[in-house]
């Protein structure tokens, strides 16, 4: 028989018995659309998280600090090993954030970028209105690199006393006085214009600016003088997409350590605290960020830095971390969806098996009239697997309708702010997965009957009615 033959054959016997057909087909279909609801699923929460940890720091990007704890560190093979002493260790042989530091991050492999920062908590006067925010020293040259993304104005340029502004930082001015404290209500413009104005001051005397000055005496007792007034540029304003970002101020480190050394030599402090003698003022920093060129390279980078020493921190360890999780998830959801398709397996051998009783005659006959054994085992193998792929194809509009309504409902839940896109993502590869394994366990549910219909003997089946 012709495949063709066989084909309209076998499709035709599925229409015969349309009710048990369909109740076949529908067993494939809710089978199909759990493991690719459950499975999408998984995959929605995975892209939300990388999107929300795009939103606040990029993947590519490590944090640097210092470890925490004293060690010894050994170079070998070009690669920094740490090897951490319990014995009581000298301050001096803890590896610190410098100049070298920054040396050794930049000469590793796939390493695109490195920036110190140093920060310090600093009043800022802008006209009328004072606001008291941390200022962040950076590399000035290195911020397109590190994600600054601008939405007014422009970027510090280095060796110029010039300020960039976080969106929320803007929302720490207020009126010294009038005592009107800083009200956050982000649905309002920010208090202050800074690109406006355009000069601004900064001062380490939070007390500038108010009705009643607080008593100096905090800052005299140690022989200081009163904080400095320091002039400075506002040149632009950050977006809100990076919460990194978003909440202080920055200025050219070098600028920064100059005001610092100058207020530590006004004070006439020794160390401590923000205020370090010059020589830790101009080396060491808070931290260092290092730039990777690839997400996929972050953690063996990572590793790196952790082996010399250092204690480094990255949103690509968070998400690595947190996927495993998710993975686990993902694998009981298709678990708990893959039980639906093997009692649709079920369905379909039953199915096939009754076909056989009733068709035992016609088995018989064409056994007779000359039809090859291969023939009639293809021809209830082609009919279990019709059904397998109906099933699959109907389970796949099926779980798009389940998906959209699912992404519908996220995007409308006010318990989720309406911030959350979709949480089902049906990736391409999926679909035709699903296509795939719906038809193979039509095939498999269908091998046995096709078996015993193989083995039916052409005498006993003419016989039989």
């Amino acid at each position: 028989m012709r495949l063709i033959d066989i084909f309209i054959l076998g499709f035709g016997n599925l229409l015969r018995r349309k009710l048990r057909t369909f109740l076949t087909v529908l067993g494939v279909i809710i089978g199909a659309a759990s493991i690719i609801t459950m499975l999408s699923l998984g995959f929605g929460m995975k892209e939300a998280l990388r999107s929300q940890l795009g939103g606040a720091g990029s993947l590519t990007m490590i944090q640097v600090n210092e470890s925490y704890e004293y060690s010894e560190i050994s170079m070998g093979g070009g690669r920094g090993v740490a090897v951490v002493s319990s014995s009581s260790s000298s301050r001096s042989e803890r590896p610190t954030l410098n100049a070298e530091a920054i040396k050794n991050f930049a000469a590793l492999d796939h390493v695109v970028a490195v920036s110190p920062e140093r920060s310090a908590y600093l009043r800022i006067v802008c006209g009328k209105l004072v606001g008291d925010v941390s200022v962040t020293g950076v590399d000035a040259a290195q911020m397109e690199n590190f994600g600054f993304d601008l939405e007014a104005g422009q970027l510090l340029t280095p060796g110029e006393d010039g300020l960039v502004f976080g969106h929320y930082a803007l929302y720490n001015f207020y009126d010294p006085r009038r005592q009107e404290w800083a009200n956050f209500d982000d649905s309002q413009p920010p208090p202050v214009d800074v690109l406006a104005e355009g000069k601004v001051s900064l001062t380490f005397d939070h007390s500038y600016g108010n009705r009643r000055q607080y008593s100096d005496a905090s800052q005299t007792a140690a022989g200081g003088g009163k904080p400095k007034l320091y002039k400075a540029k506002a040149v632009g304003v950050l977006d809100d997409d990076n919460w990194n970002y978003t909440w202080n101020v920055y200025m050219d480190i070098n600028a920064l350590n100059k005001i610092i050394k100058d207020n530590d030599k006004l004070q006439g402090a020794q160390s401590g605290g923000q205020q370090r003698s010059g020589r830790d003022t101009e080396e060491k920093y808070d931290l260092i960020r290092v730039k990777v060129d690839e997400v996929e390279n972050v953690l063996a980078v990572q590793d790196v830095i952790k082996n010399m020493g250092y204690q480094p921190y990255s949103d690509a360890e968070y998400l690595n971390s947190v996927e495993g999780t998710y993975n686990t998830i993902q694998l009981v959801l298709g678990g708990i969806g893959a039980v639906s398709l093997l009692v649709a397996a079920i369905g379909i051998t039953n199915t096939m098996i009754m076909s056989i009783y009733e068709r035992t005659r016609e088995i018989g006959v064409m056994k007779v009239i000359g039809a090859a054994i291969y023939d009639i085992r293809t021809l209830f193998l082609l009919e279990s697997a019709i059904i397998g792929l109906m099933g699959g194809l109907l389970g796949v509009g099926l779980s798009y309708l389940l998906s959209r309504i699912i992404n519908t409902l996220a995007a409308s839940s006010e318990s989720m702010g309406g911030a959350v896109d979709k949480i089902s993502i049906i990736p391409p590869w999926l679909v035709l997965a699903a296509l795939g394994v719906s038809s193979l366990v039509g095939l498999v549910s269908g091998y046995l009957p096709a078996r015993r219909a193989m083995k039916l003997s052409a005498l006993d089946a003419i016989r039989a009615e």
